[in-house]
């Protein structure tokens, strides 16, 4: 089970089975965050987008938003993004148990792979082909494996990958309790080794050696069966599961097992008494101030690094020019390939030395208490001056950053009143808005959305709501209201009615009970496609019509919907009519009277809510024309 400590491998198997069902999908652009946490935004079919957060050792799923990217990207990301832009993911897996999840992206004529360890302090490694590491996210060398370029990338060792045998043998040699030997030596975790112990009536503190290894490897098969066919994701105190395992009736459902992760792992879950934390909204000056210190303390960090490795080539003076003078004399002869495998080959002596080769840089990186780079066709005081020089340099910056902190900063503009922004909520994937009564009715966008909404969301007191036309968005009302007007006009314009330029559709409304994926016997139903059966109540030739408004209070978001419920909550709004534009430019079009509406004042503080893609949610789907103030149209 996912803890604030991170995921564990059922979690790995469960995440790594709900994104592998979203295939295909495409690399768009890749970011780093901070020191270790890099987001992946994602493209799949029919135009849906994704956004995947990575930390390593800790989590991997989807989530609704990304933190700020930062204005200059590490190497790392730009790494990954001239390889695997435009790359399309084949597939996504899990190796057994162990807490890694590997990404096979093909571009070109070429399959990369991408593995992203979520144990111990874990890792993101750019993998070549044949897994030859090309570059890790941070070099490492183990005990019993090096993560560094060049390299070919080692799994573990998985027991849930041995065969009944092998599983016999691995239990019979562990000298540990049954529980320990599952939580480590078979890379379950306590909470999933008890529940194995549990399930299979076996004494967990009985010695691995003398338990049924049948039964306890059907248990722990049958587990990771359930974690990929079995998903009922919830919240349980401070854990996340992909299944319900606990008694408890504390627990929070989602649909999704990465919404739940996604959830769990919200500033607010993590608090531990139920207080919501209020963040503190540094004021343009703060902020300035904040990045200034930031600057000097990185800097500060770059001048220690570098004295410390001047260092370190100082007290190791003659190692250094005898690496120079042979490497450079080897290289005249051999290729750096050739040079490179016999310092792989070599552990000992000067040989342990060596962490990494850099052909193109003519390059090697050393191990001399802190990772020195000396390039061999310059000697030791040539070496030493680039160091110098960079050191020359940060501390250039932190004077700079001094001077520009002792000159005092503008005083920032600061508004009367500015309301919060909507919040990003699950529904809001779908179409959806509120009716002048406050009941939230959903439509999709699609005939997966669809689908989803009536098997997911629809409840017994809800309302399905269609357009009597070929391809409309299905509608869940989401309880009573008494503004079903709305709702019709809501179901008759994002229908194939409002694409084919009409002005009014007939619109039906049945019992959760009456919809039905079932056929009779020589029918088929398309996906996106339900039967109704039994007794329709029908609203005839409804008109089509809906707005797009700016709000501002309560909290500040573009809304969209049938115009008197738009009406109700929007200070500026632009009405649409069916017509002749298409809806990217229908969306720029509405953004622009928008923003001619709304003061400056308002604008510049919300400029990043009243965009082209908040407004184009809410464009019906087909041609469109903006209605004229005091023109009616038929």
């Amino acid at each position: 089970m996912a803890t604030s400590a991170g995921m564990s491998g059922i979690d790995v198997r469960a995440i790594a089975t709900e994104l592998k069902a979203l295939l295909p999908l495409w690399i768009n652009k890749v970011y780093q965050f901070d020191g270790k946490t890099l987001g992946v935004r994602l493209n799949g079919e029919e135009h849906k987008k994704y956004q995947l957060i990575i930390e390593p050792g800790k989590r991997l799923h989807l989530v609704n938003s990304f933190p700020d990217t930062p204005k200059i990207p590490p190497q790392f990301p730009m790494l990954l993004r001239k390889h695997l832009t435009g790359g399309k993911i084949l597939d996504i897996r899990q190796q057994g148990l162990s807490r890694i999840i590997i990404f096979d992206i093909g571009k070109a004529d070429t399959t990369f792979h991408v593995l992203v360890e979520l144990f111990d302090a874990g890792n993101v490694v750019f993998c070549e082909e044949n897994f030859t590491i090309i570059k890790p996210l941070w070099h490492h060398r183990f005990k019993d494996r090096d993560v560094i370029p060049g390299v070919l990338y080692q799994l573990p060792v998985d027991p849930t990958l041995f065969d009944e045998p092998g599983f016999a043998r691995f239990l019979m040699e562990d000298e540990r309790d049954i529980v320990k030997a599952l939580a480590v030596g078979c890379l379950l975790g306590g909470a999933y080794a008890e529940y194995i112990c549990r399930e299979t009536g076996i004494d967990k503190h009985a010695p691995a050696a003398l338990v049924d290894p049948f039964l306890i490897r059907n248990a722990v098969l049958g587990l990771l069966h359930r974690a990929e066919s079995d998903p009922n994701p919830v919240i349980s105190g401070n854990s996340c599961t992909p299944f319900i395992s606990t008694d408890s009736e504390n627990l929070r459902r989602f649909p999704t097992f990465n919404e739940a992760l996604d959830t769990f792992y919200s500033p607010e879950v993590r608090l531990t008494k139920g207080e919501k934390k209020e963040k503190k909204r540094l004021t343009k000056e703060e902020v300035i101030r904040k990045q200034q210190l930031e600057s000097v303390k990185k800097f500060r960090n770059k001048v220690e690094r570098l004295e410390k490795i001047v260092a370190a080539i100082y007290e190791n003076y003659s190692l250094v020019t005898e690496v120079i003078s042979s490497l450079d004399e080897a290289s005249r002869k051999y290729s750096w390939q050739e040079i490179e495998a016999v310092l792989k080959n070599n552990k000992t002596g000067t040989g342990k030395k060596f962490v990494a080769v850099h052909p193109e840089e003519a390059s090697v990186d050393l191990d001399l208490g802190e990772t020195v780079t000396i390039y061999v066709h310059e000697n030791i005081e040539v070496n030493l001056g680039r160091y110098f020089a960079q050191g020359k340099k940060f501390k250039k910056k932190i004077a700079g950053a001094k001077a520009a902190m002792d000159r005092p900063l503008p005083k920032q503009a600061i508004l009367k009143h500015q309301a919060p922004v909507l919040k990003k909520k699950w529904f809001h994937r779908f179409r959806w808005f509120y009716t002048s009564d406050g009941v939230l009715v959903l439509g999709g966008r699609d005939a997966g959305q669809n689908e989803e909404l009536v098997k997911k969301y629809m409840e017994g007191g809800d309302t399905f709501v269609h357009a009597d036309v070929h391809g409309a968005s299905i509608v869940i009302v989401k309880g009573k209201t008494e503004r079903m007007d709305e709702v019709a006009q809501f179901a008759a314009s994002f229908s194939g009615a409002w694409r084919s330029g009409h002005f009014s559709a007939d619109v039906y409304m049945v019992r959760p009970d009456q919809v039905s994926k079932t056929p009779e016997a020589g029918e088929y139903v398309t996906r996106g496609s339900f039967i109704v059966r039994g007794e329709r109540h029908y609203e005839k030739s409804v008109p089509l019509g809906t707005a797009i408004g700016f709000q501002s209070e309560p909290e500040v978001a573009v809304i969209g919907g049938p115009v008197t419920t738009v009406q109700a909550r929007a200070k500026y709004l632009v009405e649409l009519k069916p017509g002749t534009f298409e809806p990217n430019d229908t969306a720029k079009k509405v953004l622009r009277v928008l923003r001619d509406k709304v003061p400056d004042g308002e604008w510049k503080a919300y400029k990043a809510v009243l965009n082209t893609e908040a407004v184009a949610a809410f464009v019906p789907p087909g041609g469109s024309d903006i209605v004229e103030p005091g023109v009616e149209h038929h």
